[in-house]
Parts: structure tokens; sequence; C-alpha cells
């Protein structure tokens, strides 16, 4: 676990202010300030880094003391003798960011935990409807258009369009919203994605249901598709692809 990281990243969200705030200095170059809207300004000014400030603390889901912080904020600004050692703080800085990564560990397993019991129980009642095949792997794929094309093997590069959701039916991508089909080769996806086109005739359109074990597993993809979830796609093959001098 890298704590230096995170406790970078919490500084970041203190220097990120800074850095917008120059970035807009740079640029008022031809406007005047009114000095009879200073004092109102510097007021609304304030309180947007304490919100910004605040927000980043939040986001960060750390337990903080607000009266400490302020003294502590108020100190410095107020250039006073600081009550605890630069090396003290540091210290501390880096225990508030073990705790913050500790904690969004212990929640990743606890959704990963979650995800798995409820992926395990649509599938297990999904295997028993109508027309839902299940392949030696645990893949579960139904029929929706029947192809007549070939059948791409792992060495091709296919065209697709596909749909994909959770179980409980969120919607985490689209090539039909994009309105433009992917492609990609055969081995170059998720392990429930390669077997299930190495068995799709081209023109064929399938449903696939696909455990987290052939699919992003424990570690899960983006913020979308947490950690161990089952994943529904609807996958069109349009195409398998002519690399040059074919």
């Amino acid at each position: 676990m890298d704590f230096k990281r995170a406790t970078s990243a919490l500084y970041a969200c203190f220097f990120a202010m800074t850095l917008s705030a120059g970035a807009l200095a740079e640029g008022e170059t031809a406007v005047e300030a009114d000095e009879s809207t200073d004092a109102g300004n510097l007021e609304k000014q304030s309180y947007a880094l304490g919100m910004q400030v605040g927000g980043q603390i939040k986001s960060a889901q750390g337990d903080i003391d607000v009266d400490a912080f302020l003294e502590g904020f108020q100190d410095t600004m107020a250039g006073k003798e600081p009550k605890i050692s630069e090396a003290e703080a540091t210290q501390l800085r880096m225990e508030f960011a073990r705790a913050v990564q500790e904690k969004r560990l212990a929640e990743r397993d606890q959704e990963g935990n979650r995800n798995a019991e409820e992926g395990a129980q649509f599938l297990a009642a999904n295997a028993e409807k109508e027309g839902v095949q299940t392949t030696e792997s645990g893949l579960q794929y139904v029929i929706m258009v029947e192809g007549t094309g070939p059948i791409p093997t792992a060495e091709d590069t296919v065209k697709v369009h596909y749909k994909g959701t959770l179980v409980s039916g969120v919607e985490f991508d689209s090539s039909y919203r994009r309105n433009q089909p992917a492609t990609f080769g055969v081995t170059g996806v998720i392990p429930g994605w390669t077997a299930a086109l190495q068995l799709m005739p081209v023109g064929s359109k399938w449903r696939l249901f696909i455990p987290p074990e052939l699919a992003y597993g424990e570690r899960g993809a983006g913020a979308r598709i947490g950690p161990n979830s089952t994943l529904i796609f609807e996958v069109e093959l349009i195409e398998i692809q002519k690399t040059a001098g074919e």
C-alpha cells in the first residue's frame, strides 16, 4: 500500500485551489478591479475557497476535527508558531492518509462481497431460464439472432456493436449510443467475450451473462463496474475484419 502516494493526493487537494487561482490571475489583464466591490468579493472568494477545501476533504472520506483544522489554518495564516513540529505534522498527515486508504479498501471489500453474492444468485436463477445455455467455464448466453457467417478464431479481429449492463439493469457502456461499432482482437477483451466470440457466427446477436471471474474480477473497471461484478452484454457480431495482405 503506497501511503506516500495517498498523502500526496491529499496535499494535491489543497494545492489545486492555489494553481487554479494562479491560472485565473494570469488571464485577468484586461479588466481593472472595482474597488467598491473589493470587500464583497473578498468575502465571497474566501467562502468559495472554503467550499472547495471542505468538499475535497469530504470527498476523501477522512474524519477530522473541524475546530482543530480551523485553528491550524488560522495559526498558519497569522504566522503563529505551530503547536506541533513539521516532522510530527508530516507523520500525522501520513496517518490520516493511511486511515482514509484503509477505510476505502474495507468499503471496497464489502462491495465486492455484495456483488459476488448478488451475481451468484442471479446466475443460478438465470441458468434455469428457457433458452439460456451455460458453457463449462460458467459463461451463460442466449442466442437472440442466429448468424450464418464464419466463426472468429483467436487470431481474428472483429467488429461488433454491444451494450453492457450490470445485473441491476444499470447501463455502463454502449457502442449503440456512440453510433460507432467497436473493433478489437478476439483475445484483446475480457475472457467471457473471448470465449463467446469464438462460438458466434458472423451475423449473430447474443446476450451474454458473464460471471466476475470471466470479466474484471476483484479489481472491477473504472467507477461504473465494481469489484466482483457479474456483467450482461448484448453483442452483435458484424464482421471479421481482414488484415493487410489477406
